[in-house]
C-alpha cells in the first residue's frame, strides 16, 4: 500500500469526528475521557482545549505519549501520538469556538486555558461505512453460507498506517 494512500484512508475515516477519547498515562494507570477536537489536519494532527490544572495535563508532563480513539457505528481508529501543551494566544484565537465559555467564562482570555497539540505517529483505522460496509457486509455473508473462513479486508477498510 502507497503511504499516501494509507493516510488518506485514515483521514476519510477521522475528518468528520467532533470528538475523541483522549488516553493519557499517568505512574500507574491509564486514563481515558472525551476531547473536542478543535482541529485536525490531513496529517492526523490535532488540537484539543484544556485547562492547565487539569489532571492530564499533570500526566502529559510526565508522559506525553497519548492516544485518540474515534467510534462511529461505521467507522474506528486509533491514532498514536504524543501531547505537547501550548500556551499560544494567536493560536486559540485562531481556534476559539464560543461553546468552551461552558468551561472557561473568561473566554480567550481565562488564564486557566491552554491547548494541546497532539502530533501523530501511526494509525489504525476500520472503515465499513458506505460501500465498505456493504463489500463487508457481502463477504461475510458468502463466508457463513459456504463455511469458510472471511477474506482479509482491502486497504480502503483497514490497515495500519505509520504517519
Amino acid at each position: 500500500m502507497d503511504p499516501n494512500d494509507g493516510r488518506n484512508h485514515l483521514n476519510d475515516v477521522v475528518k468528520d469526528f467532533d470528538v475523541a477519547m483522549l488516553v493519557t498515562y499517568s505512574a500507574n494507570a491509564i486514563h481515558a475521557r472525551p476531547m473536542a477536537m478543535t482541529c485536525l489536519d490531513d496529517g492526523i494532527d490535532a488540537y484539543l482545549v484544556t485547562d492547565i490544572n487539569s489532571l492530564k495535563v499533570d500526566e502529559i508532563r510526565v508522559n506525553p505519549n497519548a492516544v485518540l480513539t474515534f467510534q462511529s457505528a461505521s467507522k474506528f481508529a486509533s491514532v498514536h501520538g504524543e501531547l505537547t501543551l501550548l500556551r499560544d494566544a494567536a493560536l486559540l484565537e485562531k481556534l476559539w469556538k464560543e461553546a468552551w465559555k461552558v468551561w472557561f467564562p473568561d473566554g480567550k482570555s481565562d488564564p486557566n486555558i491552554a491547548l494541546l497539540k497532539f502530533t501523530a505517529h501511526e494509525g489504525e483505522y476500520w472503515n465499513n461505512a458506505g460501500m465498505n460496509g456493504l463489500k463487508y457486509v457481502y463477504e461475510a455473508a458468502k463466508a457463513y453460507a459456504t463455511g469458510e473462513t472471511m477474506p482479509a479486508t482491502d486497504d480502503a477498510q483497514h490497515a495500519k498506517v505509520r504517519l
